[in-house]
């Protein structure tokens, strides 16, 4: 066993000092974490400090306390009691507290913040601003954080089938679809079939599973099932058409790209409404378009 940077971990005490406690995985350990990335030396002890304000009372040589490891401003390794919203290989959601030359620090509940650099981050981000961050370490040893969060999302969510569910959504791409994270650590895509209105990366959403893969990965889609929708869909045309002056420039027999264009909807689901209008004898549809009676 040796001393993980980023994790927390029950270490014991094996000596005290005036100005904390060093701590070990076990008395006697003959290593010692170097200055990168947390790389063992040969010849000495492996240890870590624990800073006397965060040493608990009546604390003695042989106790096991449970820390956070982590670097310093000075880079040193460090450990405390405290606990911070992350440990590698975890996602939470971390709020920004300043930014700067070289990218945007978080609060991740530690007196040192956590550095997010430009390139890990998938749009702009200012102070203020709360978004899922992943914890990792990188080449240097140091603990970082990155918005690119794909490969850190949980695939065992409890969600089934047709269950509601609300996310963020943190990245969108033309191919594959947008990627939401399900209460923000869960893995999750509206594939492009089922992307409807103005989506938009760093905006939190609600949606309905329409999938779940074997591999636990979610489908989601922002609409309802098509029988509870019909009657919205309905309006929706309703309202485009007297937008338009009472006559649409077009009808259930249009592209499938222009129907989704100008009404948000898929050339089924466009139909169906249209249907329904027909039915309630509010339209007439024409060679060219959709008239209001």
């Amino acid at each position: 066993m040796q001393i993980e940077v980023g994790k927390r971990q029950k270490l014991k005490v094996i000596k005290k000092v005036e100005f904390g406690v060093y701590l070990a995985p076990e008395a006697g350990t003959l290593r010692a974490v170097g200055p990168k990335a947390g790389m063992p030396q040969d010849g000495a002890e492996e240890r870590v400090l624990l800073p006397a304000k965060q040493v608990p009372a009546g604390c003695s040589v042989g106790d096991e306390l449970e820390v956070f490891v982590y670097r310093d401003s000075r880079d040193r390794l460090i450990s405390t009691t405290a606990r911070p919203a992350l440990c590698v290989g975890e996602v939470a959601v971390l709020t920004v507290v300043q930014t700067g030359k070289v990218g945007a620090f978080l609060d991740w509940g530690l007196e040192k913040d956590l550095f997010l650099p430009f390139r890990e981050q998938t749009r702009p981000v200012k102070t203020g601003d709360s978004f899922p961050a992943a914890l990792y370490v990188d080449k240097s040893g140091r603990l970082c954080a990155t918005m690119k969060i794909y490969h850190y999302l949980r695939t065992d969510s409890p969600y089934k089938k047709d269950d509601r569910v609300t996310g963020y959504l943190y990245e969108i791409s033309r191919q594959f679809g947008a990627f939401v994270a399900v209460d923000d650590k869960y893995s999750a895509l509206i594939p492009p079939r089922e992307m409807y209105g103005q989506l938009k990366a760093g905006e939190r959403i609600e949606a309905r599973v329409a999938a779940v893969h074997e591999d636990g990965k979610l489908d989601l889609s922002v609409r309802d099932k098509a029988y509870l929708m019909i009657g919205k869909d309905a309006q929706r045309v309703m309202e485009a058409v007297e937008r338009a002056g009472g006559m649409l420039p077009f009808n259930d027999k249009a592209a499938p790209e222009l129907i989704r264009a100008r009404m948000q909807m898929s050339k089924n689901e466009f139909k169906r409404a249209v249907g329904h209008l027909l039915k309630e004898g509010k339209v007439e549809i024409t060679e060219t378009g959709i008239r209001k009676k």
